[in-house]
């Protein structure tokens, strides 16, 4: 099947479309209903006749954007009308959906005059939050947007004319200041005189272009004042005229600093790109063939050309779903009466300071692991980038604010803060970590140094302000990583062979490990060869604060150093791995997941005590249920009385001050009403969030199906009862999973200071 009959099967696909409606609310009993509907639902409606902003604290309206299309000038289609617009207008509703969790209602108008289409779209204010107008053509898009925007008082934007220029104007900024060239200076030239051209013109004026060098052509060559007295154009081009003579796009392109086509594919040759003045930027934007190939544009010079287009199959494509679902997020959670210039500056000016900064690995796998670094293949962050929605809307929404269209306000650290968590319980969970992390950084020893895994997320530890990272290793080799991955940070080094702590660190392990077998010599060539000793002799003696492994090492081999230099706590005897588990609503923490295989009662009720512990450092009041596939002594086996037994020893602690049961199966622990309706008597006050398995294999294979079966995002492993910080991580981990275990290892270590 060809990619058309794929996209036909997929929109037919029962359900059929790509949207639906869903209840926030429970609906599932008498009462639920009488809430939602009536005879409930009357009062919420009386406090909004008598005061109207009601409607943002009881319906969905602040959360609900209208998209709007007649369907005259549908991308690569034309004037296909209203009804065969609609796959496209739910496609931008799942897109506002996806990337910025924005409900739409897709709204297609069989009608082509602009007053019936201003009047039809005014009247349904009262039902959104805001509107996105979509695939009208010009010039009558600018009249509608224009009246809307005067007439209501919700946000009205265009995305046809303005999402094109708010994302090239990222790229612009970026790329101005790659070839060292002033945005005043540029020399620009515009192929295609639309909507979107004019809208990214006087966008482009706006960021510190001059309109005086800005050269529009449309099919008949170039604008110029004569052809605008002449009325050849309307007053939307007029705006752009030139003075002198006119000309064709080649004649505008001789000497132009930038390209910006907005027209139609294959008509700008490599001789018009090389006739274009030093290091020229080309926005070659027509879709789906733009003006001028990729290749054949880097072909036609030598020196640097820095290339966009609208294609994800080259480099900085000028995609529109950078703009509109944040601009609109940042606009709704304010309450703005209007997306206005500052708003759009904003977004521009956010997205250009993120391609700025280092990508994560999961963008990066994303797009096939080619390698994405500010220069002059990435001005323009990738739209699967998930921090454009807490870099973007905050921006927008700052603006709002200081612009004086916000009619509520917001904390813009906080707000950033609640956008992270739309996109997952585990990063509304991790932040809460960071957090504390960032009120009292520690030293964090990074034992593989040298991996640029560990390199950039020491990077992203000091520039987050959450750890002072040292990296173990080649000092040589760590700065010439760190200086072809571009990151502008001096990190500190600690070289094993270089840095004179050697023999100290030799002759403490020998002191550690002489009635182990361990000679001085072997003392010695460890230190010097493993970082993993070299470090865990760092953290004993107090030069760190914490110790992270584990990234290029098994994770027996990376945990053995750390338990025998720096061993379990004092009031510890096991130490244990727990991953917690983050599901749309509901947290659990898993343990063990890693090292013990055969546990005990009294391992059970130690690990147990933990991973509780360890709960309360993400603000989580633990629950913990000792799992089995036996009930409460359903089943009666040396397997199924160990739970119960560490169940009686955690009751008789008395320094256990949190609910804890079993032994009981799986369900019985996380399934509220089975606890309620059948085991009554249980201690459990609610349903489960710590997990204790019976041994490893259980917790390893548990927690690895709730994890890619249930959805759930997982943290970790998370080592738990040594007498300092340590963490092990999983091979193969991503550096947002260093960034995080760093984090958890700083609030270890400050709580090991209290």
């Amino acid at each position: 099947m060809g990619l058309d009959d794929d996209a036909r099967e997929y929109h037919r696909s029962e359900p059929p479309g790509k949207i639906e409606i869903s209840t926030t609310k429970p609906t599932n009993t008498q009462r639920d209903l009488s809430l939602a509907y009536s005879p409930g639902v009357a009062a919420p409606c009386l406090d909004i006749d008598e005061d109207p902003d009601r409607a943002f604290e009881y319906t969905a309206k602040g959360n609900m954007v209208g998209v709007v299309s007649n369907g005259s000038a549908v991308l690569g289609l034309g004037d296909i009308g209203a009804q065969a617009s609609k796959p496209v207008m739910e496609g931008k509703g799942v897109l506002f959906k996806r990337f910025a969790d924005i409900d739409v209602f897709d709204i297609e108008i069989d009608e082509d005059d602009p007053d019936e289409i201003v009047r039809s779209v005014a009247a349904m204010e009262p039902t959104f939050g805001g509107i996105n107008l979509e695939d009208i053509k010009a010039p009558e898009c600018f009249e509608i947007e224009e009246r809307l925007r005067e007439e209501m008082d919700i946000p009205v934007f265009h995305d046809d004319q303005h999402g094109t220029a708010i994302i090239s104007g990222a790229g612009l900024l970026n790329a101005a200041d790659i070839v060292d060239k002033d945005l005043a200076d540029l020399d620009i030239v515009f192929s295609g005189a639309g909507a979107s051209a004019i809208a990214t013109a006087k966008f482009y004026v706006s960021l510190g272009a001059e309109a005086s060098n800005i050269t529009m052509c449309d099919s008949s060559g170039i604008i110029t004042e004569e052809r605008a007295a002449a009325g050849d154009v309307n007053d939307y081009k007029a705006q752009f005229a030139s003075e002198g003579a006119g000309g064709d796009l080649a004649d505008a392109m001789e000497g132009a600093d930038v390209f910006v086509g907005l027209s139609v594919g294959g008509i700008v040759s490599q001789e018009m790109v090389r006739s274009m003045a030093s290091d020229p930027v080309i926005f070659a934007m027509a879709n789906p063939d733009p003006e001028i190939t990729y290749e054949d544009a880097k072909e036609a010079r030598e020196d640097t050309v820095i290339m966009g287009t609208g294609r994800s199959d080259y480099p900085n494509q000028v995609n529109n779903v950078l703009g509109f679902p944040f601009l609109f997020r940042g606009a709704l959670d304010v309450r703005a009466t209007d997306i206005n210039e500052d708003m759009k500056r904003a977004a521009a000016e956010a997205l250009a300071e993120l391609a700025r900064q280092d990508v994560p690995d999961a963008v990066v796998k994303a797009y096939g692991d080619q390698p994405l670094k500010f220069g002059p293949e990435y001005v323009i962050p990738k739209p699967l980038d998930p921090r454009v929605l807490f870099e973007v809307a905050p921006a927008v929404a700052e603006a709002a604010m200081e612009s004086g269209v916000a009619r509520t306000g917001v904390d813009t650290d906080e707000y950033a803060e609640r956008l992270e968590a739309r996109l997952g319980k585990s990063r509304e969970m991790m932040r809460v970590v960071l957090n504390k992390a960032r009120s009292q950084p520690k030293r964090v020893a990074l034992a593989e140094g040298t991996d640029e895994k560990m390199i950039r997320a020491a990077y992203q530890m000091a520039e987050q302000g959450i750890a002072d990272p040292v990296l173990l290793g080649d000092r040589e080799t760590i700065e010439s990583t760190t200086a072809h991955l571009g990151l502008e940070f001096d990190p500190e080094v600690v070289d094993p062979d270089a840095d004179g702590k050697a023999d100290v660190y030799a002759d403490r392990l020998h002191e550690l490990r002489k009635r182990k077998g361990v000679t001085r010599s072997e003392a010695g060539e460890l230190v010097r060869r493993d970082t993993n000793y070299f470090g865990s002799v760092m953290v004993e003696r107090g030069d760190a604060d914490a110790l992270l492994t584990g990234l290029t090492h098994h994770y027996p081999s990376a945990l053995r150093p750390p338990l025998q230099v720096i061993g379990t706590a004092e009031d510890a005897e096991y130490v244990a791995g727990v991953y917690m588990l983050t599901f749309k609503n509901r947290v659990v923490f898993c343990a063990d997941t890693t090292v013990n295989q055969a546990p005990d009662a009294e391992v059970l009720a130690e690990v147990t005590k933990h991973t509780a512990k360890l709960a309360r450092r993400f603000n989580i009041e633990p629950r913990a249920a000792m799992l089995s596939y036996s009930n409460f002594g359903s089943v009666d086996n040396e397997g199924t009385r160990k739970p119960r037994e560490a169940v009686d020893l955690l009751h008789d602690d008395p320094e256990v001050d949190f609910p804890v049961d079993g032994e009981m199966q799986a369900d019985t622990a996380v399934v509220e009403d089975i606890l309620e309706d059948t085991y009554d008597f249980s201690t459990l006050d609610g349903p489960a969030n710590v997990l204790v398995f019976p041994n490893l294999e259980a917790g390893n294979i548990g927690y690895k199906l709730l994890q890619r079966l249930g959805g759930a995002e997982a943290i970790g492993p998370m080592l738990v009862g040594m007498d300092q910080p340590v963490h092990v991580m999983q091979r193969g981990d991503e550096v947002k999973d260093i960034v995080n275990l760093a984090g958890v290892a700083v609030v270890d270590a400050q709580d090991e200071g209290e």
